[in-house]
């Protein structure tokens, strides 16, 4: 995967339309909580593996849509046989690392720069990255009375999810590459940039205290149903259009003691993509059915129809583009220079994508030695 190009030279992208997917994007909040889905429970007559259950996390997010759809149609829980799923719902990336760390979860659904700080934290002795799960589903959203062209961004407030959260490093990249100045502590600078919980973003929006936000889904299509309009959609700053919003990561504790498991989880999750990707629709309505029974409400169709389309499920890692997004939140100051060698064992996922007839992947020269 090639570095992502000089964003100076985007300033004429033509603005896209629609949006995609689901709440929280790379975790803002803390409870997590636990979910017992009949779709998950573990066939008793199936011969255990090496450990008689899994605690599997995720969010209640169409960028995690691989988790989503993979527990309500049972794809994963298939592979695993006899050994159970134990799902459980985070809100925020650091309570899901949190989690992990403190051995409450054996493996996670989680955006980049929660894997990173996590395994930096650790001192490299925690958490792994063993694949991707998916890639976009993020957009600028603005106000279109107040905002017409990108350089109309200067000057007004716009909300990210989080200081240091994978949107927040992506907008100050890019500020930096307008030339413009913003502090990264504080947001203040030629852009506001207002660090807000994406569960309150649309009222901030609605009651001007934000003039637009760079966001994930769903909350962007959810601004736009409120009357913002799409600016620039992330994927258009990437050479490949492909950058990473969704790792699966597991304990290096689990993996060492259970490579049966993690196996069987990986071929449950390589399943539930394939199984997406070749049906759309259906698993669209599989993930907001399971957003549903995680919240108690579906998406609305004008949220989830262009929602869903933004995001691409993949296998891939993206290694090189995690690269990059460490390498923006170094440039900004948030980080200091981190050694991500061996955040990455893809030997399992590639073990699995060569028995599917499938293509490996590649760990950007970060994996395990």
């Amino acid at each position: 995967m090639s570095a992502a190009r000089p964003l100076t030279t985007l300033r004429a992208i033509a603005v896209t339309a629609a949006l995609p997917l689901l709440l929280t994007a790379c975790g803002y909040g803390s409870a997590a909580k636990k979910d017992d889905d009949k779709a998950n429970a573990a066939a008793t007559g199936d011969k255990k593996l090496s450990a008689s259950e899994v605690r599997i996390g995720y969010f209640p997010n169409l960028t995690h849509a691989t988790a989503l759809v993979g527990l309500q149609e049972g794809l994963i829980q298939k592979e695993l046989g006899a050994t159970a799923i134990k799902p459980q719902s985070f809100n925020a990336g650091p309570s899901e690392i949190e989690a992990l760390n403190g051995g409450s979860l054996d493996i996670g659904f989680i955006g980049p720069s929660p894997a990173i700080n996590g395994y930096v934290k650790s001192k490299s002795s925690n958490l792994r990255i063993i694949s991707g799960s998916a890639s976009g589903g993020v957009k600028l959203v603005v106000n279109p009375d107040k905002i017409k062209t990108l350089d109309d961004l200067k000057g007004k407030k716009i909300a990210t999810p989080q200081k240091g959260n994978t949107q927040d490093v992506a907008f100050l990249n890019w500020i930096a590459e307008k030339g413009w100045k913003v502090d990264p502590e504080s947001g203040k600078g030629d852009v506001s940039v207002v660090r807000t919980d994406n569960k309150v973003t649309p009222d901030a929006f609605k009651q001007g205290s934000i003039d637009g936000a760079w966001v994930p889904e769903p909350t962007a299509s959810k601004l736009v149903s409120d009357g913002a309009s799409v600016l620039l959609d992330e994927t258009d700053l990437w050479p490949d259009k492909k950058f990473v919003i969704t790792n699966i990561i597991v304990s290096q504790k689990f993996l060492k003691e259970h490579p049966d498991v993690v196996e069987a989880v990986l071929k449950g999750t390589v399943k539930t993509n394939e199984w997406i990707n070749a049906n759309p629709d259906k698993a669209k309505a599989s993930a907001n059915a399971k957003l549903e029974a995680e919240g108690g409400k579906p998406l609305d169709a004008k949220v989830i129809d262009p929602a869903w389309k933004s995001i691409l499920v993949t296998d891939d890692p993206l290694a090189t583009t995690l690269k990059t997004e460490s390498d923006w939140a170094v440039k900004a100051k948030l980080i200091e220079q981190p050694d991500l060698s061996g955040i990455y064992d893809l030997t399992l996922l590639n073990k699995v994508l060569k028995a599917a007839g499938k293509p490996e992947v590649a760990d950007g020269g970060l994996g395990a030695k």
